[in-house]
Formats: structure tokens, C-alpha cells, sequence
């Protein structure tokens, strides 16, 4: 029985390894394939009988070099990470005591109100940016970043809400009340006592907000049409596409070096950001 249970152990594993392995190789493919093609030089690119997924000529850096001295590709990042930056302070100013007020209701009222704000960040951007477009022209904020500051808080703010209001339910109403009898009044046990408690939900709106404004393109496309007031979203396939002909290697490189960054913090605070979507941080 010893040597049978350890082989079923065995076995179980080896299958466990293997399907982690194939998830992990399925998700890192196209981080792979975008970093094999930014250095990859375009004769191997366009060569059908090479083979895609290794080098076989030297790698280049004309096509990063490309993106940074024939296009405003840096100006581009700084747009898109100010706007970016903007939009996650309105988003969690307005989403953390609006999610708080919608927890604390009595009844069924909040939960209703909830989902029907929830419901908002459902509706498509292709339907909606005809009206926002009549909002940014009567404001006079045309091919303005402040165009998009005003049109991308209008759908993270009702998700981030919504998540904010199921972590707050989370979180036991006897500690404010405790909090309370000991000197606090609400606002005070509210950023005291419940925020610090939060800090997973929080995290995962600011994560969710910014992803949202580096990969959003209906807006960033019809409110901005200068150049160097471009997202990166925009400005990348614009420039490198030219017709019908593609430059895929600076194409890849734009994608690699927006998405490297978001990467890079979903891994830092996968737990909190996990905690945050399951709401698991509160037992």
C-alpha cells in the first residue's frame, strides 16, 4: 500500500505540475513572442522560412529605435501616465466612500443601488462616446487630455465602486462601532479603522483603473488627434502602421514596453490583488 500511495502521489504531481506548466507557457507565449519580435530584424520577419519562435539572425535595436526617434513614442508614455495617474486619484476619491455608503445602507436598497451602478459599466463605449463626444465639444476640451480625465472615470468609478462596496461588506460593522465608543466619530473610525483594513480592495481598483486607461482606444482615437497629445494605445498602431504595411517589430516594441510596467505591478501585489477580487482578505 506504501509504494501505491506513493506512486498515486507521484502521479497527482506530475499532473498538477504539468497543468500548471501549460498554463504558465500559454500565458508567458505572447510576452514571448512580442519580446522575440521587437529584436528580431525585419528580413527574418518577412522570411517564411524562418522559424518564428528563435533567432536566426543577430538581434536588432532598430525597431526600439524607430519608436523613440522617428515618433513621439516617450511623449506618448507620459501621456498616457499622467492621464492614467489623474484617473486612478478621481477613481478611488469617489469609488472607496461610495462603495462605503452603498455597504452601510440598511436593507436591500444599497445592494439594488449597487447593481444598477455596476449595470452602468457594462453599457459599450461605442454607444456611449457619441454623447460624451457633445459633453467634451460643449466644454471645449477637443483633442485635450482633460477630454479623457472627464470621459474614463465615467466606467472605473461604477466598477471600482461596486468592488469596494462588496469589500466593505466584508469587513464586520463591530469594529466602527468600537472604534466609535472609543472617541471616533464615523468619519475617523471610517480612514482610521476600516481604510487600513481595505488596503487589498483599494489596490485593486487602482491596478484595474490604470490598466484600463493604458488599453483603452475608442476614446483615446475620437477626443485626440495631435500627436504628441496621443495615448500610447493610439499613437503606436497610428505610426506604425502605414496602409496596408505593418512594422511588426515596432509594433511588438510598443506593446512590450506598455505592458512590461502593469506586469510588473500585478506581480508586486498579486495577493492583494487576488484578496481584493475574492474578497478574502476580511474572514
Amino acid at each position: 500500500m506504501g509504494s501505491r500511495e506513493r506512486l498515486r502521489r507521484l502521479g497527482v504531481g506530475g499532473a498538477q505540475f504539468g497543468l500548471v506548466a501549460t498554463f504558465t507557457g500559454f500565458l508567458a507565449f505572447p510576452f514571448y513572442w512580442m519580446l522575440i519580435t521587437t529584436f528580431k530584424q525585419n528580413n527574418e520577419l518577412l522570411d517564411r522560412q524562418s522559424n518564428p519562435f528563435f533567432f536566426h539572425l543577430a538581434p536588432t535595436l532598430d525597431h526600439l529605435s524607430y519608436l523613440f526617434n522617428e515618433t513621439m513614442f516617450a511623449r506618448w508614455l507620459l501621456n498616457t501616465a499622467g492621464v492614467g495617474a489623474v484617473v486612478v486619484l478621481i477613481t478611488i476619491v469617489l469609488a472607496v466612500p461610495a462603495g462605503y455608503s452603498l455597504a452601510r445602507l440598511v436593507g436591500g436598497f444599497g445592494q439594488q443601488l449597487g447593481i444598477g451602478i455596476f449595470l452602468t459599466y457594462l453599457v459599450p463605449p461605442t454607444i456611449l462616446f457619441i454623447p460624451f463626444s457633445k459633453i467634451v465639444g460643449g466644454l471645449g476640451l477637443q483633442n485635450s487630455l482633460w477630454a479623457l480625465i472627464l470621459v474614463y472615470p465615467s466606467f472605473t468609478v461604477p466598477f471600482c465602486t461596486w468592488l469596494m462596496m462588496g469589500f466593505f461588506k466584508s469587513i464586520p460593522q463591530d469594529m466602527e462601532e468600537a472604534a466609535m465608543l472609543d472617541g471616533y466619530n464615523r468619519l475617523q473610525a471610517f480612514f482610521k479603522v476600516v481604510v487600513p483594513i481595505s488596503i487589498s480592495g483599494i489596490l485593486t481598483c487602482v491596478i484595474f483603473a490604470f490598466a484600463l486607461v493604458v488599453q483603452e482606444f475608442v476614446y483615446a482615437v475620437t477626443f485626440i488627434t495631435t500627436e504628441s497629445r496621443m495615448m500610447v494605445s493610439v499613437g503606436v498602431p497610428t505610426y506604425a502602421i502605414r496602409g496596408d504595411v505593418y512594422f511588426w517589430g515596432s509594433l511588438m516594441a510598443g506593446c512590450v514596453i506598455a505592458s512590461v510596467p502593469i506586469a510588473i505591478l500585478y506581480n508586486f501585489f498579486v495577493d492583494r490583488f487576488v484578496a481584493g477580487f475574492t474578497v478574502g482578505a476580511i474572514k
